[in-house]
């Protein structure tokens, strides 16, 4: 060998036969593969990379004689590539961004809902009947205070007084719920 040649390794000759078929092929596969994803860019580049990656690995299938270029199989690999990641999307539950779940509502369990019914309940049963049938009619029966002054008998201003008073008192049996009490 003299001096100033290079000698070329397998492993260089690929990297250049690689390079050779993204140069020639890579925008046609890249249009495709961009159709096949509704228009998502970065998934069709992801494909176009996968793709090459198994051109890469199989050398044999893009040197066969059967065919006079290689495009029809890097055509057929990437749009196989293309169904099975859409097949893969479909198969698990739409992803929810990050920002919808900061300002999701919190839902308590069953079971707490079950067990805050019960201590209202037990709460409820404490105050006086007057201010108990208010709370019933205008909180848990949704009647206005006109109505609950109608079925009651009494001035609109008891009624809101009488709630007033209810719910303060409920304050002070339930600390826990003081906030839901306001």
């Amino acid at each position: 060998m003299t001096a100033g040649t290079t000698t070329i390794t397998p492993r260089t000759t690929a990297e250049h036969e690689l390079a050779a078929l993204q140069r020639e092929h890579g925008r046609p596969l890249f249009a495709l593969l961009l159709r096949l994803c509704d228009g998502d860019r970065q998934r069709a580049e992801d494909l176009v990379q996968e793709t090459f990656v198994r051109a890469w690995q199989h050398p044999e299938a893009l040197r066969a004689d059967a065919f006079d270029s290689v495009r029809p199989w890097l055509l057929t690999v990437g749009r196989r590539l293309a169904i099975d990641a859409r097949r893969a999307r479909q198969a698990r539950p739409p992803e929810v961004p990050d920002a919808v779940l900061d300002h999701a509502r919190v839902c308590a369990d069953h079971a707490e809902r079950s067990a805050a019914t019960l201590d209202v309940r037990e709460a409820v049963k404490t105050l006086t009947p007057e201010h108990r049938e208010v709370l019933v009619l205008v909180y848990f029966q949704g009647a206005s205070v006109a109505e609950a002054a109608a079925t009651l008998g009494i001035p609109p201003g008891t009624v809101k007084s009488r709630a007033y008073y209810a719910l303060r008192a409920l304050r002070r049996v339930l600390p826990g719920y003081a906030a839901d009490l306001r």
